[in-house]
């Protein structure tokens, strides 16, 4: 394409100016429409086609010259230099042949590119996070003089100061946990894998609601456990089969969502949630209480950990949902002497915290800004669970209950269409979507599938939901 601009075009995505010039080279290079010692185009040229400055071509050379994308030749201009890597399937349509796991969804959703829309997936859009906060928090700590706050390493327990607001943000929902009661991690996952490593072994029976969030099935696949599903109803677990599954298993551990469910958006009731707790006493179980939604809530629900005072319920929890996903912090509450030992493998794990991150966090979460966006952001939330709802219902896909807050919606689907196949229809048109197995032990939700209200805004959702419930039909 030696000296044609025409079909370079600037690229509609976040990041500077010179980001995006930079991504639409990468892209022909990716594509193969400019090949290795292809002549670029002059930095006039392409600043004209652009429509920025040439001074912004010029430092998006200059990055690409750096990392090898790009060679310059003085008096000659600029030519592509990097090697063609071989050429990926994956790179130019989705991965339509991996099998539906519990891994499924994650995977679909985190390698997706741009132009993927993800109905199926667990967080916010972007534009949906409180992003001028962040940006502030940023500045903030840019310009803090603790030059060791920018440097060194964290302390095992995680910072004092967002330790003790957890303390206080714990205490008005009724759970007391001492700031040393707190470990924090760097997501809510490795809070769960650090529980399970200090207290099951291979082999073990673990507890897990049915449907459940996959990733708790992923991850307890890869502890080598035997995991049992209880059904779930829309106040909390079947108890009856809950306290059978006890006597029969002997399990060890019983991980949950007591706040807003996952994938179900239902609510654990005080009832159940006393009756839970006496069984779990009786039989020597240990209660993992999962509140990532916690934010989520506008009628806050009974907490296992405020009820039981960390005699045998784990409270673990993070902020990937309401603030961001890509510094990442989570925290686990628990009895001192659990607490103890699990600060002994995140040094032998992982030495420290992440200090920058939990600086961070800190400083978002005790901003006035982020409170209003939370109001705010409920007040979305039940308007795009509303309009999703109606937009649902006119294909015949009916909501298993409404939940009373959050962006989870677990529905059935008409005509006992199987749930995977249309999801695999809907991936071959760059739309990821839940099958409702993926969340099942007992693959019971075969004509289930969650959706997320945040991400089912695009029209074009829908569109491609009905053609694939209609290609699933035919089959």
């Amino acid at each position: 394409m030696s000296g044609t601009v025409d079909d370079l075009k600037l690229p509609h995505h976040e990041g500077t100016l010179v980001e995006r010039v930079m991504a639409a080279i990468r892209s022909r290079i990716a594509s193969r429409a400019l090949t290795p010692g292809a002549r670029l185009p002059s930095i006039r040229a392409l600043a004209q086609s652009m429509r920025v400055s040439k001074s912004t071509v010029v430092e998006a050379y200059d990055r690409l010259a750096a990392e090898g994308t790009i060679r310059s030749r003085p008096g000659s201009g600029f030519y592509s230099g990097a090697p063609l890597a071989p050429l990926s399937l994956a790179e130019l349509a989705p991965r339509l042949d991996r099998a539906i796991d519990p891994l499924w969804v994650s995977r679909q959703s985190l390698e997706a590119k741009g132009d993927v829309l993800k109905p199926g997936c667990g967080w916010l859009p972007d534009d949906w996070m409180p992003e001028e906060e962040i940006r502030r928090a940023l500045r903030g700590l840019a310009r803090t003089r603790d030059v060791t706050g920018l440097t060194d390493y964290g302390t095992p327990l995680g910072l004092p100061s967002l330790r003790a607001f957890l303390s206080r943000r714990l205490a008005e929902q009724g759970v007391q946990a001492a700031p040393d009661g707190i470990l924090l991690t760097d997501s809510g996952t490795q809070a769960i894998d650090f529980v399970c490593r200090l207290l099951i072994q291979l082999g073990d029976a673990v507890l897990v609601d049915d449907p459940c969030y996959f990733n708790f099935l992923a991850l307890l696949r890869a502890h080598q456990v035997t995991v049992i599903g209880v059904p779930h109803t829309p106040t909390g677990p079947d108890l009856s089969a809950f306290e059978q599954a006890l006597n029969e298993h002997r399990p060890r551990l019983y991980i949950t969502n007591s706040g807003l469910h996952n994938p179900t958006g239902a609510a654990l009731s005080t009832v159940t949630a006393h009756r839970l707790l006496k069984l779990a006493e009786k039989h020597g179980l240990t209660v993992v209480e999962d509140d990532i939604f916690a934010d989520f809530e506008t009628e806050p629900a009974p907490r296992l950990a405020a009820l039981d005072g960390f005699e045998r319920v784990v409270r673990i929890g993070s902020f990937s949902k309401t603030l961001s996903a890509s510094f990442r912090c989570g925290y686990i509450a628990a009895r001192p002497d659990w607490i103890e030992k699990l600060t002994d493998l995140r040094i032998a794990t992982g030495f420290a915290s992440n200090r920058l991150s939990e600086e961070l966090v800190l400083a978002v979460l005790g901003s006035s800004g982020y409170r209003r966006h939370l109001e705010a952001l409920k007040v979305r939330l039940a308007r795009s669970m509303a309009a999703t709802i109606d937009r649902l219902e006119a294909f015949g896909i009916t909501p298993w209950i409404v939940p009373k807050a959050g962006m989870l919606l677990w529905c059935r689907l008409p005509d006992d269409l199987d749930a995977a196949d249309v999801a695999r229809h809907a991936l071959a048109e760059h739309v990821v979507l839940a099958p409702g197995n993926v969340f099942s032990p007992a693959q019971s939700a075969k004509s289930f599938m969650r959706f997320n209200v945040a991400q089912c805004t695009d029209e074009r959702v829908f569109g491609v939901l009905d053609r694939a419930m209609r290609l699933a039909a035919r089959e």
